[in-house]
């Protein structure tokens, strides 16, 4: 699982079919422990985040699962919205 933050959406009116009716967020990933910069993706939402929160993610063929559907061409999903994280960086 990965955490990230909503930092914006992403509308298509033209795609692939099975995606239909899919709210689409773009995420960047958050990494506490290391502070390093990481590329954003695009996921599907699946708890009705919006810009900004902080959320919990799964990629691969678990996206999939999620939304009871393994023919949808997704490699992203959220799937929580997190309200705090505790990291200890002295371990």
């Amino acid at each position: 699982m990965i955490i990230g933050k909503i930092v914006g959406n992403v509308w298509a009116t033209r795609k692939e079919e099975a995606l239909n009716g899919y709210k689409l967020l773009v995420v960047k990933p958050i990494d506490y422990y290391n502070e390093i910069e990481e590329n954003t993706f695009v996921a599907v939402d699946n708890v009705g985040a919006g810009i900004g929160e902080e959320v919990l993610v799964v990629m691969g063929s678990s996206a999939r699962k999620v939304l009871d559907n393994k023919e949808v061409p997704i490699d992203a999903t959220i799937i929580g919205i997190i309200d705090e994280v505790e990291v200890d960086k002295t371990i």
